[in-house]
């Protein structure tokens, strides 16, 4: 890092990219996406791995669990995903006005903070989530 030195692009979205995100145990990326998509990635390759797909507007904002196992999107779609590290869509979470523009889950995983274009933050409960270690 010193020498600022590229180490290899991160290449396979289709339009910009709104959020990045380190895993907490430093394996993997994440990055939200303009083409509404976002991408798993090795970064030490440079290489995704797992496209997750089903917002319907661009994402804006991603972030890891704490303890790595969920990933956490908001969107210019007014949603908010909880998503398990397979891509599997976990639950929904819907009541902003406008676009999110960015997400947070506490410190013991059970609440999601969000922050929107509506000029609101809204707290929510996530129902079904367990904390686990990243696979």
């Amino acid at each position: 890092m010193d020498s600022g030195k590229l180490l290899h692009p991160f290449i396979g979205h289709t339009n910009i990219i709104g959020s990045v995100s380190f895993s907490p145990d430093g394996r993997y990326a994440l990055s939200g996406s303009g083409d509404k998509t976002i991408r798993l990635w090795d970064w030490k390759t440079g290489k995704y791995f797992r496209t997750l797909k089903g917002h319907s507007g661009a994402v804006r904002a991603v972030i890891f669990s704490q303890k790595g196992s969920y990933v956490l999107s908001g969107s210019y779609d007014k949603t908010i995903r909880v998503w398990d590290f397979s891509g599997k869509t976990k639950q929904i979470l819907k009541g902003h006005s406008d676009g999110i523009m960015s997400v947070a889950f506490s410190p013991d995983g059970h609440y999601v903070l969000s922050g929107s274009r509506d000029k609101t933050m809204r707290l929510c409960v996530l129902l079904n989530i367990r904390a686990q270690s990243i696979r």
